[in-house]
C-alpha cells in the first residue's frame, strides 16, 4: 500500500496577544490504508477523525503551539491512543492553551518517523514561533510547513514568541535546501511548489540563487 496524503480545510479563531481571528486551518494525514499521522489539531476532533478513518494514528505531529494548531490535540490523544509530539522550544505557547496538558514526545531537528513506508523529517524552522518545525517526506515530494511559510512569503511575526530575521533564516537555511520541485503544504491556504515560492520575490521571500542579504525588505 502506497502512503497517501489526506487533507481537509476546518475553521475556528486563533488567540494571541488580546486578540481573536477566525481562522481556516488545514489539517493534514499522511500514511497508507493501515496506520497514518495527523499533522496539526486545530479545532475540531470530528473533523480530524473522518480523515483517519479506521486506520491507526501513530502520531499527532505539531508544527507549533499556536492555538489553532493545538487546541484540540489533548482530546485527539484521548480518541486515537496517539502521542502528541511538539518541539519543546514552544512549551510557553502551548502554556496558553493547556495548562492541564503536556505533549508526549520533544521533537527536534532531524527526528524521523515512519508510517505507511514513508519517512517525515522534522525541520527546526524557528521564527513565527521558537518551536516551529516543519516536516519534509521526500518520497512524497513534499514539505508541510505550518505557519512557517505560505505561497506568499514567510507567516507572521508580528505577534509574541515571534522573530522576524529568524524565520528567514529559517527559510533559507532549511527549505530553500529542498528540491525546487518540493509541493508546500501549508498551514493555511493552498498548496504551491517550492520553486515558484522561491521566485516570488516578495520583499522577504526571494530565490535561494541570490546571496542572503537578499530577503531583507
Amino acid at each position: 500500500m502506497a502512503a497517501r496524503i489526506d487533507h481537509a480545510v476546518v475553521s475556528g479563531t486563533f488567540s494571541l496577544d488580546g486578540e481573536t481571528h477566525e481562522v481556516d486551518n488545514n489539517v493534514w494525514v499522511v500514511g497508507d490504508d493501515a496506520e497514518c499521522v495527523v499533522i496539526d489539531a486545530p479545532h475540531s476532533v470530528s473533523d480530524i477523525l473522518a480523515l483517519v478513518g479506521d486506520r491507526t494514528v501513530r502520531a499527532i505531529l505539531c508544527t507549533h503551539a499556536h492555538d489553532d494548531h493545538v487546541r484540540v490535540a489533548p482530546a485527539l490523544r484521548e480518541e486515537v491512543r496517539a502521542p502528541i509530539m511538539l518541539h519543546p522550544a514552544d512549551q510557553e505557547v502551548w502554556e496558553l492553551t493547556h495548562t492541564d496538558f503536556l505533549w508526549d514526545v520533544d521533537l527536534s531537528d532531524g527526528f524521523e518517523i515512519t508510517v505507511g513506508g514513508t519517512t517525515l523529517r522534522t525541520l527546526h524552522t524557528p521564527g513565527h514561533a521558537p518551536g516551529a518545525v516543519c516536516f519534509h517526506a521526500p518520497d512524497l515530494g513534499c514539505v508541510f510547513t505550518g505557519d512557517t511559510l505560505f505561497e506568499g512569503g514567510p507567516g507572521a511575526t508580528g505577534r509574541s514568541f515571534s522573530d522576524e530575521d529568524l524565520i528567514k533564516e529559517s527559510i533559507r537555511a532549511k527549505l530553500f535546501a529542498l528540491p525546487d520541485d518540493t509541493v508546500v503544504h501549508t498551514g493555511h491556504g493552498n498548496a504551491r511548489p517550492l520553486a515558484s515560492v522561491m521566485d516570488a520575490r516578495t520583499p522577504v521571500v526571494a530565490t535561494r540563487k541570490v546571496p542572503p542579504h537578499a530577503l531583507d525588505p
